[in-house]
């Protein structure tokens, strides 16, 4: 990693620290929009943010009763997208909303059921490998299948791993003549501690990167 402090890092922080009990653990991670396959040949849409990427291998960690699991249990395919800060209004519509019906007991009084999570705004897009559609509006799309799928330790989450399959880009993200993200042209929307966030100025790169 880069070493270097920058002088908008603050240095005179205390050396103590205080326990503290969270009511979740969302400490900065990016959103993602899952496109997923009902059984009925319809297609659900759900905002989650427990997304990381191993190499081309992308894991995730959803509610076990919600409609998206209950989906990639048995129809593999999917699109991972990415939104970015613009988004945000689009996310949070879709945040109340289940495709699961009747209404898992974990979500009543909270959430409610919509058939069709693309009338949140949001445009549908075709994919060219997996049978659910893109998200339009999204500067990064990944059409993936899963690998494997299983509950975690607690049972209330199931946890995914999806092999990406295809990658799309906005071509405004994308290194001019490389196959590369521009990070200064990508801004992903994160979710820290349920509040939204795109990124801030850059702070320094890895000696790993390619774009420095």
């Amino acid at each position: 990693m880069n070493t270097a402090t920058p002088s908008s890092v603050p240095t005179d922080l205390s050396p103590g620290h205080v326990t503290v009990t969270p009511s979740i653990l969302y400490f900065g991670t990016p959103v993602v929009l899952l496109s997923t396959e009902n059984e009925n040949g319809t297609f659900n849409l759900a905002p989650m943010s427990s997304a990381w990427a191993l190499g081309h291998v992308i894991v995730l960690g959803l509610g076990a009763e919600g409609q998206t699991a209950h989906n990639l249990r048995s129809r593999r395919d999917l699109v991972v997208n990415l939104p970015g800060p613009a988004q945000w209004p689009a996310v949070e519509r879709l945040a109340p909303l289940t495709g699961r019906t009747p209404v898992p007991a974990s979500k009543r009084g909270s959430f409610r059921f919509e058939p069709d999570k693309f009338a949140a705004g949001l445009r549908p897009q075709p994919s060219e490998r997996v049978r659910p559609p893109r998200v339009a509006e999204c500067p990064m799309q990944l059409e993936a299948r899963v690998a494997q799928a299983r509950p975690d330790s607690s049972g209330d989450f199931l946890i995914v791993e999806a092999q990406v399959l295809t990658v799309h880009a906005d071509p405004r993200i994308v290194v001019s003549g490389f196959q590369h993200i521009d990070p200064a042209a990508w801004s992903p929307l994160i979710y820290n501690f349920r509040h939204y966030y795109g990124l801030g100025p850059e702070l320094g790169h890895s000696f790993r990167s390619r774009t420095a």
